[in-house]
């Protein structure tokens, strides 16, 4: 995608001047970012899906047994029966990976990294439902979908902000409102972290909500370091080689903080290890039980392809790839693999195609490695054969 391109998702804005004015700065309000959308799912869909086991889903009542109350599904088939007429709101995450046609909408998006986007929830509400004033740490776009919802912006938050007491929601003991609009079908509102929001349903809606992935500091610095204590001999050690006598026994001097260091950015510094550990950590699926490989040997794949026979990209799986300094590497559902630079175009192709068959793979069928490859994604179970062939 251009970007210096106006886009109408973004209000007439390109790319590059959203990213320069707007992302992770400031709220901005789009009219009609999809003019006549139409949801490719329905409000009882939606909730048809919130009785499956696989899906993850909520429902957030303001006045029931506490204020807030929170119910986990997967849900019954009377449950709607049993609910208010109002103040109430159905939440389902991930839908991209169930409904294909949902999915669509995160080509909308392509301006922005797809290993950053983390899914697509859609939120059904009756008239007054919300989640209750809040904010997340993550970027978030809100497409109004069906009906009418009241959006009000407040204050910046962060971990000192005062929040009610709830077991499980984190919603803020005050809101600082400073301003407000009504979305309609079509709308669309983008904020930034940590800007508290408050949305109320004016009539039943339905809510796209395109989040992304934001790792916290301390999940970095967490996983990194398990991730390369992987590698790392039981050997390697703090020493104190060439030291000179102490003064003062109990005294921990600057030079033994130095070697300290010295051992840790050793490590940390290894950008290949980083990347490595980045890729890996960003593809980790949702769910990962829903990458399920087929036990099928590498002449029967082929030979399936060679039938007539298509490949698609599992859509609970997540991939990526990167240049390295000797080749290049995949990343796929928390996985990495790395390859030859011949296969840079491959990679690309794996990463962005919907469908994959013989005429489109076929620059790479002479290619043991690409062949190999190909295999191994279908036993993994990020690709697989269309309608289960």
């Amino acid at each position: 995608m251009a970007p210096d391109t106006p886009l109408q998702l973004l209000g007439g804005l390109t790319p590059r001047e959203f990213l320069r004015d707007y992302w992770q700065q400031k709220p901005l309000l789009i009219r009609q970012a999809i003019p006549g959308y139409q949801s490719p799912i329905s409000a009882d869909e939606l909730a048809g899906l919130s009785l499956e086991e696989e899906v993850e889903s909520r429902i957030i009542l303001e006045h029931g047994d506490q204020p807030w109350e929170l119910r986990r599904g997967p849900f019954g088939e009377d449950t709607y029966q049993q609910l208010p007429e109002r103040d109430w709101t159905l939440l389902v995450q991930a839908v991209d990976q169930f409904v294909p046609e949902c999915r669509e909408l995160l080509e909308q998006f392509q301006f922005l990294p797809s290993w950053r986007i983390d899914d697509l929830m859609i939120s059904y509400a009756a008239p007054g439902g919300g989640v209750g004033p809040h904010y997340d740490n993550y970027d978030v776009f809100l497409l109004q979908a069906e009906g009418r919802r009241r959006w009000k912006l407040g204050q910046w938050c962060d971990s000192d902000t005062a929040l009610l007491e709830h077991d499980e929601l984190r919603i803020l003991a005050g809101f600082e409102q400073d301003e407000e609009f009504v979305l309609e079908p079509g709308d669309m509102l983008y904020l930034p972290p940590r800007l508290a929001h408050y949305g109320i349903a004016e009539d039943e809606c339905l809510t796209f909500s395109v989040g992304f992935r934001a790792p916290s500091a301390s999940e970095v610095l967490s996983h990194f370091t398990d991730f390369l204590g992987q590698f790392l001999p039981d050997e390697e050690r703090y020493s104190d080689l060439g030291c000179a006598p102490t003064q003062d026994p109990h005294q921990i001097q600057r030079d033994a903080l130095l070697r300290l260091k010295g051992l840790i950015d050793r490590h940390i510094n290894n950008e290949q290890l980083l990347m490595t550990w980045f890729g890996q950590f960003m593809t980790e699926p949702r769910y990962p039980e829903l990458v399920g490989g087929l036990d099928i040997e590498l002449g029967e794949c082929f030979g399936a392809l060679a039938e007539g026979a298509l490949l698609v990209r599992n859509p609970s799986a997540r991939l990526a790839w990167s240049e390295l300094d000797d080749g290049v590497v995949l990343f796929v559902s928390g996985l990495s693999r790395r390859l030859d630079g011949e296969l840079r175009e491959l990679l690309k192709l794996i990463c962005s195609a919907d469908i994959f068959y013989l005429d489109n793979l076929a620059p790479w069928l002479d290619n043991d490695e690409a062949l190999t490859l190909i295999h191994e994604l279908v036993k993994q179970g990020s690709l697989e054969f269309a309608n289960d062939e």
